[in-house]
């Protein structure tokens, strides 16, 4: 497969997972799928804007350059027609590099949010009197292997589940892409190096 129509089909990928990525950051500040009455009600992982910015936003770039490298206009580079291409495809290089370092901190977001776990109410005494009040009741990921605890969230919502199903998207969707970049880091490597296999300007 030429290195254009390569790097095509990786734009044509990383696109959605883009938007899947941007979907679940808005979801995450309705925490249990409810609205809550503060903003600092929410899971501070959630304001780091891992799925929005860094798989979202950082990865559209790449994608869209990725999408025009086939059709790139090559023609009369330094006398030379295929020196435009290479040219191309080593600016996707850095595209690709761009979008794995912001893939790289949308997972590297999810693993604390993980982590931590959610955000989420809690009832516990203050001496004699009983506290409701939004609070981080898990701690290094214990209630990851120990469901039992669980129980100390008293909502909104079912928010563990909430909490647990979007960063583990976010975070595997995350790795597909710094994998896609990956991918295109090389395939641009062989493209700078050997051009595209297809041609230019209309020649095969």
């Amino acid at each position: 497969m030429c290195s254009g129509n390569f790097a095509k089909c990786l734009g044509i990928t990383l696109l959605p997972l883009a938007i899947i990525c941007v979907i679940c950051n808005i979801m995450l500040f309705f925490p249990g799928g409810k609205v809550v009455d503060e903003s600092n009600d929410i899971t501070d992982e959630v304001f780091y804007f891992g799925g929005i910015l860094g798989s979202g936003v950082l990865m559209i770039f790449p994608a869209l350059v990725f999408l025009g490298l086939k059709n790139n206009d090559c023609c009369g580079c330094c006398g030379n027609e295929s020196c435009g291409k290479r040219f191309a495809m080593f600016s996707s290089i850095l595209f690709a590099a761009a979008g794995a370092v912001g893939a790289g901190y949308s997972v590297a977001v999810s693993c604390v949010a993980l982590n931590r776990g959610p955000k989420c109410i809690t009832s516990y005494l203050n001496g004699t009197v009983q506290q409701i009040d939004f609070n981080y009741p898990f701690a290094d990921g214990n209630y990851l292997s120990n469901s039992t605890l669980w129980d100390l969230c008293d909502g909104p919502g079912d928010i563990i589940t909430w909490h647990l199903t979007l960063f583990s998207i976010l975070l595997v969707t995350g790795l597909v892409q710094v994998g896609l970049c990956a991918f295109q880091v090389i395939n641009g490597l062989i493209g700078t190096i050997c051009g595209d296999c297809c041609g230019c300007c209309g020649s095969s």
